[in-house]
């Protein structure tokens, strides 16, 4: 048995490979990542470091590894630090025009040539040197930019797709007014997209031009990235195969197939009742809802291509395969062996239990059955065309109401390690480590989400072809786009396979460039940056993102002063918040308002057995109440000491939330319609009805009920734009 390595030569391996052995938590206290934690993760970056050999032979491997990326990355104006010789070098621009710049001497055999303000990405001749070159804009598009307005400030709402309701439909699409809720008659089977059991694409649109009409610019979304469709269990937005594809569960084929089409197949795929029973209900049943869904588009498309004829979106459809290339092809590809696999044997685990032949993508065994299964496969880009020109649709629908930003899209912080993403880009993936977060004050036991994550040495070896790539495809059709758990770009939280949560530790990624890279993106496609930087932030990293354009999140409820005199910390006025960030009331993981009020997120404490080893019911509840009191002295300044009253004040806590200087005030549905429950409970998976709960009634209706008429009312008198 080896002797164990020194400390100190294992801290300076796990340095060197850019995991973090020091660090602060959420309480500010110091952390080190113990011994055999960094000897096993050290293991899983494919730099072995149980043995003293193992050490020697992973430290002259990083040693031996290049330092420059495939890909130079600056910003406009900032000087570049790049090996070469001195005097003048041509930057040739992705226009075909070429610039020459001056190379400035500077030390260790490198120069200094300051990047001009032409965004995009070109190539930099220096000497006998040729470089892949991007350069970033100074800036992400703000919305001032965006709206041609200097100081604008605008809202809109945040939507769980899932969770929208189709307003009842004719078939020749005439408004039928009444609750969406109600039990259908027969002739409700003939509604076009009438009885999905989740929301939809065309829902979404009746949404954007609903909200547009009230005074929303934006309209931000839950994920809507591509899921599995053989393994409809697997539902959580955050959760997905791929980040590259869409979620055709979202589909609607109405406008394709015509309405006499779409309503035959759905009789013809589940019985009439079940249907009805379906979309009545406040809880989406994934599994059965899904599988009927995928039958409908599957009948549909077979009704089609089996008579020879050719549509005629026949075109549109080709166009989409040969822009779509091989991401495309693998994905579709992917689809159909996960669903042969469960044909098979029953097993729907992930690609890693597949046969081996099947775990390369570049295979021949992957290219015969592609082949063999070419049917299955092109169907699988169907679904994905169609979805892909639903979320457009959907977009242009919000643009044409007068939306200046439209959809904000929501990227996920990473993908399922089984899924599509991670087999068709294994380089570009890190190996049995998956994300996650260390303990912190709302959830003290950590959170581990059993996503993957790229790797950064792969990034900057393949040039960051992996991420420019997934940002194009969140970007495609949104007019801003939401970086979940954006404190990832500078650091992830990474988790071995068989670890609890607090046995992780955190591995450093190159920030700067993925911020230059993210701000080049928004701009080609003209969108709107927001970082979710909820969590433990590292020391300069708000800063920094608002320095790239990128703006942070304030929530109401976490903005506080300092508490004084025994009493609970004040509610800060949105004028002390940073500037720059959006307002927002809560989030998907966080109560909502009225729940927050109601204690409804102290209940599930106590009933998904969610208490920190130093909590108790009753310390919770009187923290609450104190809480409440701050909350209702700040809305009520002339009243401040008297009790507060025993209905949630949501619409005065949305006006006072929506009255900053911030240029975005984004508000959950949940919040706009003064609901009680949450999407999401951190921490549970089936003990809770996470990301299933459906909206009361379809945006018209629901946007007429009283509350939502104050909480509308509240926030156009902050935040009104012509």
């Amino acid at each position: 048995m080896n002797p164990p390595l020194p400390e100190s030569d294992l801290r300076a391996l796990a340095q060197a490979a850019g995991i973090v052995v020091d660090w602060h938590d959420a309480q500010g206290r110091a952390r080190t990542v113990a011994a055999d934690v960094l000897t096993v993760f050290l293991e899983r970056l494919g730099l072995p470091a149980a043995s003293s050999s193992q050490r020697a032979d992973s430290a002259a491997r990083l040693a031996q590894a290049p330092t420059a990326s495939a890909l130079l990355i600056g910003a406009a104006g900032q000087a570049l630090r790049v090996q070469g010789q001195t005097g003048a070098a041509i930057i040739e621009l992705d226009s075909g025009a070429a610039l020459t710049v001056q190379a400035q001497p500077d030390d260790n055999g490198y120069v200094r040539i300051v990047l001009p303000d032409y965004p995009g990405y070109h190539r930099l001749v220096l000497g006998d040197c040729n470089y892949a070159l991007a350069i970033a804009p100074a800036r992400a598009p703000a919305i001032a930019d965006l709206l041609g307005c200097p100081g604008a400030r605008i809202w809109g709402p945040v939507a769980q797709l899932y969770s929208l309701r189709r307003h009842a439909t004719t078939k020749n699409n005439a408004v039928v007014h009444g609750p969406t809720d109600a039990p259908y008659s027969a002739e409700a089977f003939s509604r076009p997209g009438a009885l999905n059991g989740f929301g939809n694409f065309t829902a979404l649109a009746e949404l954007a031009q609903t909200v547009a009409h009230h005074g929303a610019h934006a309209l931000a979304i839950s994920p809507i990235h591509a899921m599995f469709a053989a393994d409809p269990d697997r539902y959580s937005p955050y959760g997905p195969s791929s980040r590259l594809f869409l979620n055709t569960l979202y589909t609607d084929p109405t406008d394709l197939f015509g309405a006499d089409a779409v309503d035959a197949a759905i009789l013809a795929v589940a019985p009439a009742q079940v249907l009805s029973a379906r979309d009545a209900s406040p809880l989406i049943d994934w599994p059965a809802s899904a599988r009927t869904h995928h039958a409908l588009l599957r009948r549909l498309y077979d009704s089609v291509t089996t008579n020879g004829s050719r549509p005629a979106w026949q075109a549109s459809f080709e166009r989409f395969i040969v822009e779509g290339d091989e991401a495309l092809q693998r994905h579709a590809c992917f689809e159909a062996m996960h669903a042969e696999r469960a044909r098979a044997t029953g097993s729907l685990s992930g690609w890693r239990d597949w046969p081996v032949q099947w775990r390369d993508p570049t295979s021949p065994a992957v290219a015969a059955f592609a082949q063999e299964h070419a049917a299955c496969v092109r169907y699988h880009a169907f679904t994905q065309w169609l979805a892909a020109r639903g979320l457009a649709s959907a977009q242009s629908a919000a643009r044409q109401a007068g939306m200046g930003v439209g959809l904000i899209a929501d990227l996920a912080v990473g993908t399922d390690p089984g899924g599509s993403h991670a087999w068709s880009r294994q380089a570009d993936i890190l190996d049995r480590l998956s994300c996650g977060a260390p303990p912190d004050i709302y959830n003290p036991r950590g959170q581990g989400w059993g996503l993957t994550a790229f790797s950064p040495t792969a990034m900057r070896d393949n040039g960051y072809s992996a991420f420019i790539e997934m940002l194009r495809a969140v970007l495609a059709h949104a007019g801003g786009i939401r970086i979940d758990h954006v404190l990832a770009l500078a650091r992830t939280w990474l988790i071995p396979d068989g670890a609890l949560p607090a046995e992780g530790a955190y591995l450093r990624y190159p920030l700067q460039n993925m911020l230059h890279l993210v701000a080049l993106e928004a701009w080609r496609h003209r969108a709107v940056v927001i970082g979710e930087n909820l969590g433990t932030v590292p020391e300069g990293f708000n800063d920094t993102i608002a320095q790239a354009g990128m703006m942070g999140m304030s929530v109401l409820l976490f903005e506080r002063g300092h508490a004084a005199d025994g009493r609970a910390a004040p509610y800060l006025p949105p004028s002390n918040w940073p500037a720059s960030y959006l307002a927002t009331s809560t989030t998907h993981d966080l109560p909502t308002l009225r729940g927050w009020w109601a204690e409804r997120d102290l209940d599930l404490k106590v009933e998904l057995d969610l208490l920190g080893p130093e909590e108790t019911i009753t310390g919770l509840r009187a923290e609450r109440a104190s809480d409440r009191q701050a909350m209702h002295d700040t809305l009520n300044p002339e009243a401040a000491g008297t009790p507060p009253e025993q209905d949630a004040p949501v619409a005065r806590m949305l006006g006072f939330m929506a009255s900053g200087p911030q240029p975005l005030a984004l508000i959950p549905m949940e919040d706009l319609l003064a609901l009680t429950e949450q999407p999401n409970v951190p921490g549970t998976v089936d003990s809770h009805p996470n990301w299933r709960r459906r909206l009361p009634a379809d945006a018209q209706t629901a946007l007429s009920t009283p509350e939502a008429r104050q909480a509308l009312a509240a926030l156009n008198a902050h935040r009104s734009f012509e």
